[in-house]
């Protein structure tokens, strides 16, 4: 008789504390939506599509090439990236290059992203600051594998 008693004062207890959350959330909510700024926030709501939340400075998002005054990619084609990416996923082909001052250009730069863990080690390990991940674009979803292949072409 006595654990019934304990049961239903706990359940009671639990729903006073998930009414009074609710019941302080939708005022701080309603205050929202007429403008009014209280000094206590509520639970964080975003409506995704229309608002986004700001990414932080420190944040690695989707891999680009950092382009030359000409419009060339700034890489050399040196493979240092390719060679310390745990994940193995970039595939880099060199070229050689018209401009003397270039020795290699890459012919082809694929960065697939089924296999990325996003760890940045690309980015700390090249030398001409060629690849970053500063795009601040989170969306990732594609209809096939394919879809997941970031290439040269299409930056």
């Amino acid at each position: 008789m006595l654990k019934g008693w304990l049961v239903l004062r706990e359940l009671l207890r639990g729903a006073a504390i998930t009414g009074r959350h609710f019941f302080a959330n939708m005022t701080f909510h309603t205050l929202k939506l007429f403008g009014i700024r209280a000094k206590r926030r509520g639970a964080v709501t975003i409506q995704y599509p229309e608002e986004r939340k700001a990414l932080s400075p420190r944040h690695r998002s989707l891999h680009r090439l950092r382009a030359r005054e000409d419009g060339k990619p700034s890489c050399v084609a040196c493979m240092l990236c390719v060679t310390v990416c745990p994940s193995e996923c970039l595939s880099v082909e060199a070229a050689e290059d018209d401009d003397p001052e270039i020795q290699k250009t890459p012919a082809r730069f694929v960065v697939d992203l089924n296999r990325c863990c996003f760890c940045g080690f690309c980015v700390e390990a090249c030398p001409v600051d060629a690849i970053r991940m500063d795009t601040g674009e989170i969306r990732l979803a594609a209809s096939t594998r394919a879809g997941l292949e970031i290439s040269l072409d299409k930056r």
